[in-house]
Order: structure tokens, then sequence, then C-alpha cells
């Protein structure tokens, strides 16, 4: 993660030393147990590990809404926490192999969803999206705030009434980054507007409108700085509601649609010219650098379990509701998804 816009970056330029380290395992589909089939096609062949991460000990694992991973491999999991649970760390951090080191958050508890890494010149940060307690929370790697951010009272939207004569709702849903360090909001599941920041944390400006049309939102859930193109980086936004992805400049212009296989999009992750998009609708795509789909993974509509299915009515090699994604710095991929009683799998690539 060498420039200060994401961590995710870093894992471009470091993919071929972090392969080296931790290298997938060559696996021949012929010998793979039935609990872990080989899914994709073609060059996109993946063994599917279901709950390859365990919550810690004592816990249970509510709604698991976000995964992302620091410069050194670490893994950080985000979730709601079970009613069950017997205590409320709600975020997790496992070291590159899966095993649990630590957990935290309890103020998290109910409220978990985006969870967003950053290298900045002081270090490694957290964005949080807390969707309880509708916050935006910048945390050092061990859970210490660096500020916190409401309702913003800068933007004119969050100080009208809706027809009902209701406050317009403010409940962010994931954050973006840019590479002069600005960043940017999704208010997914309130007001479907997009609020940019600057690097200092002071509000630039509202980006589209709700609605259908080029340049509005129906739950701009996930967002992406695009930079596969470096000369041209772009604000890519999982416009979930309006089944598809758009495009817009960094200062919130509309430029394009993806809609081709685009059901549900939730969020994104890079890894050189790769994009991967969990997709709600119960389903895992991944993009070439022309936003083309050159796989589907573990497509599980129509035949997969339902949300509140047991762990044993859920069908191996089939996703229910992918929330959020990561590559790992080898190419792995690792999705976290929205069912009640949490489940990570790690998509191990089949060479």
């Amino acid at each position: 993660m060498t420039r200060p816009s994401s961590r995710r970056v870093f894992l471009q330029s470091t993919a071929v030393t972090a392969a080296a380290l931790h290298a997938p395992a060559v696996l021949r589909a012929e010998k793979v147990a039935a609990d872990r089939p080989i899914i994709g096609q073609g060059a996109y062949r993946y063994q599917c590990i279901h709950d390859w991460l365990s919550p810690p000990s004592g816990e249970a694992w509510g709604d698991t809404h976000g995964v992302d991973v620091d410069s050194q491999g670490r893994i950080y999991v985000c979730n709601t926490i079970h009613p069950s649970s017997q205590n409320d760390h709600a975020v997790a951090v496992y070291d590159p192999d899966g095993k649990l080191i630590t957990s935290w958050g309890s103020e998290f508890k109910g409220g978990a969803h985006g969870l967003d890494l950053r290298t900045e010149p002081d270090g490694e940060f957290i964005y949080h999206c807390d969707v309880r307690r509708n916050l935006i929370i910048k945390t050092d790697l061990a859970g210490e705030h660096v500020w916190v951010k409401a309702r913003e009272p800068l933007a004119d939207v969050y100080q009208r009434t809706d027809a009902a004569g209701k406050q317009i709702k403010f409940k962010p849903t994931n954050v973006a980054f840019a590479p002069n360090g600005d960043f940017y909001v999704g208010d997914g599941y309130g007001s479907s507007y997009i609020l940019q920041y600057n690097r200092a944390g002071e509000f630039v400006r509202l980006i589209g409108t709700p609605g259908s049309e080029a340049g509005q939102f129906r739950c701009p859930h996930g967002l992406w700085v695009d930079a596969r193109d470096a000369d041209h980086p772009m604000l890519a936004v999982a416009d979930r509601s309006n089944h598809r992805i758009q495009y817009m400049t960094l200062d919130g212009q509309h430029i394009k649609f993806i809609t081709d296989h685009m059901r549900r999009p939730c969020d994104f992750d890079i890894h050189g010219d790769l994009m991967v998009v969990p997709d709600l609708d119960a389903v895992v795509t991944i993009l070439d650098k022309d936003n083309q789909v050159v796989a589907q993974l573990g497509d599980g509509k129509g035949a997969s379990a339902k949300r509140s299915s047991p762990r044993d009515q859920m069908i191996p090699g089939k996703f229910i509701h992918p929330h959020d994604a990561t590559f790992l710095p080898n190419g792995d991929i690792l999705v976290a998804e929205w069912v009640p009683i949490g489940r990570l799998t790690l998509l191990r690539k089949v060479s």
C-alpha cells in the first residue's frame, strides 16, 4: 500500500511478492471434497471454502458486512453480533493464514457495516460506517478513535424534510479514497447522495441526487476509485437499487453505466486489471480492465438456501447474499455475506 489513497492499491503493486509467500496450492478438481467445490470457469476457477474464518471464542457472528486487508496482509472483518453471542467484539482481526489475532469494537455492535482501510502519511486507518448510530468513524488499526462524523451540517439536503415532514435520513454505508487524499461516503441507506470530503475531513460537496437517471442513485451502497487507467481515475458507484454500476468523475459528473450481469452490486475491490463485485443477489462477479464480465462465481440465485437458513441447509459452492469482498495479496478472494449467522468464504485460486 504505497500510494496514500488506498490500501488495496498496495495489493496491486505487491502481488508478486505476496504470492510467493502465500501462493495458492495447485488443486485438482477430481480430488476436491464435495464441501469445497471448484467454481468458475477458464482462467477464473476457485476452490470455494465456506467458513474459512471463524468468529472469536465465545462469539456468534451476526451479519458479516465488511472485510478488508491491511498492508501486512492482516484481515479485518466486521459484523453486527448475533443475539446469542457471549461477547460483542464487532471487529475481528486475522493473520494472512486466517488465524485470529485479536478482536475489538463493542461500540459497533448492531451497526458495523462499511469497513475500509487506507494508508496515510501518518499510518494506516480504518473508516467505519455504523448504520445503527448513523456515523462515520475513523480509527487506527487497534480501534482508537481519530474522529467521528455524523449528519453533515454543511450539506443542505440534511436540513430539509421529506414529503411526510420528516428530516432527510443519514445512514452511511461505505467509503472510497481518491489519489489526492479526498474520500467519498455513500449515504446508501439514507438520502442516496454521496458526500465528498478532503484529506482533512472537511466537507467538499454532495454528489448526485436520488433517482434512476444519469447522475442519480438509488442506494449508492459501495464506492471505489477505479484507477486501473492511472491517467483517468473514476469514482465507481455500486448503485444497488438501480441494478448497475455508475461511473462518475472525481468531482461528481456522470460518465457511464455498467449494467451487464449486474443484479444488486454491493461493493468493489481491484487487483491488477481485475475488479470483483459482490452482488447481493447471490453471486460474485469478476470484471476485466474493460469492465467485461469474465466470471460469475457461486451463482445461487434460485438454488441457494435462504438468508435465514441454518448452516446445514447452505449449499456448498453457492452464495446467498454476498455483501463485501476483498482480494488477498495472492489473488484469492474473501467474501463476506449478509446472513444473520455470518459467513466468510475463501475463493482460493486454482492453478
